[in-house]
């Protein structure tokens, strides 16, 4: 069978960019990683809308960070009021609506959706996307969960944040593992407010990282082309993270979860001694010599987007939505002993079988922190920006869609 053709996609990728309405490269797809304001009160997301709506990009996707409290309908019907004044306060669904009826936004909840491009001047190319705004527990913040023990950072563990009424028990709703066990494994773009642990999650001036490991676990599962994030601002950049799938050679018979190789990357677009105008291009195709990002998408699951994605439509693909901290059931999670263990699926009954049989030229996944806002609250020295970083990516382009009867 002849491969799928590919084309180069231009993902233009911005995050925490803290109502500031950044100019914006151009390209094919844009993805916002949340914290599109600072309280999410509605007049903050109203104009993160409009800057949105304004960008050319034929795609648009965007997810809610912990700072978009308006669109977490149950943190903010319990706790909105210690945040926003009368005049401020509106129903958590009209704050919703600014993103769900938007015609050329594509908001996910902890859902996913097929995009298929179609003007006939782009690539034309598909893929499936799952976004999700959770991150471990930080502070009185909405969309969070607490971490797992063994990888809770011991400033959390030997303090408690409870700042407001039951906060505690909010967060304790929701399980790490729960929440990103959620991930479909067919997923190329995935899309997640917090990093993974150890993965453009480095906040030097806390001396620690944290992004969280039950998502990097996640990740090995998945495997998808690329991962965005953003919430940890010092962690801006990128990493080309090759995986452990096999077991041996060259890996660790039996650890779980493995990591063969991590590739740091060098922005171009990095501020230096004078104005740098380059672009923070990251290039993952073969072109100009490139080494491309060793990921197919695994052939069959490539094909079957293409011949689904007829059918999908960028503004009615959004799946069932979690409510009031109930996540959806993972229905393809294998047996516990097995998790996480790489190895020949056709061979060995000792390896993670779900996450790897057909999916074995999922080898590599680059994990991107496109932070905009470069310095933390309270911004000592002023506010520092990023750049929006940029992704060439080959997709697998769609399969021309059947004539009308």
């Amino acid at each position: 069978m002849a491969p799928n053709k590919v084309k180069r996609t231009r993902f233009v990728c911005v995050s925490d960019t803290h109502n500031c309405t950044v100019k914006l490269p151009k390209g094919d797809v844009l993805i916002h990683a949340g914290d599109l304001t600072n309280q999410g009160s509605y007049s903050e997301l109203k104009k993160a809308v409009e800057w949105l709506e304004k960008a050319e990009f034929e795609a648009k996707i965007v997810i809610a960070g912990n700072h978009d409290l308006g669109l977490d309908s149950q943190f903010y019907r319990e706790y909105g009021a210690y945040f926003h004044n009368n005049q401020e306060a509106r129903e958590s669904q009209e704050c919703i609506d600014l993103l769900t009826s938007s015609p050329s936004l594509t908001y996910l909840n902890h859902t996913s959706a097929a995009v298929r491009l179609r003007d006939p001047k782009g690539p034309q190319t598909v893929f499936k996307v799952f976004g999700s705004p959770y991150s471990p527990r930080c502070g009185a913040w909405a969309f969070s969960y607490e971490r797992s023990d063994a990888w809770r950072p011991d400033a959390e563990l030997s303090s408690n944040r409870k700042t407001l009424p039951s906060l505690q028990e909010y967060h304790a709703s929701l399980s790490a593992k729960d929440v990103w066990s959620a991930i479909p494994l067919d997923t190329d773009v995935l899309v997640t407010h917090t990093p993974p642990h150890l993965h453009c999650d480095e906040a030097a001036s806390q001396r620690r990282a944290l992004g969280c490991e039950d998502l990097r676990q996640a990740l090995w599962r998945v495997r998808p082309r690329l991962a965005v994030c953003g919430h940890v601002h010092e962690g801006r950049g990128a990493e080309r993270v090759t995986w452990d799938i096999a077991g041996a050679p060259g890996g660790s018979i039996n650890v779980r979860y493995g990591e063969l190789s991590v590739e740091r990357w060098q922005d171009p677009g990095a501020a230096g001694p004078g104005r740098n105008t380059k672009m923070s291009l990251l290039d993952l195709t073969s072109r100009n010599g490139n080494r491309a990002l060793d990921n197919d998408g695994s052939a069959s699951v490539s094909a079957q987007h293409a011949e689904a994605s007829a059918a999908a439509d960028l503004r009615t693909s959004h799946g069932n939505q979690l409510q009031d901290g109930q996540l959806s059931p993972d229905t393809a999670r294998p047996g516990s002993g097995t998790l996480g263990l790489g190895g020949d699926p056709d061979f060995s009954a000792r390896c993670d079988r779900a996450a790897l049989s057909g999916r074995m030229g999922r080898r590599e996944t680059c994990v991107v922190n496109c932070a905009v806002m470069g310095s933390s609250y309270p911004h000592v020295g002023g506010k520092r920006l990023n750049k929006p970083i940029v992704v060439d990516l080959d997709l697998p382009v769609a399969k021309p869609e059947p004539e009308p009867a």
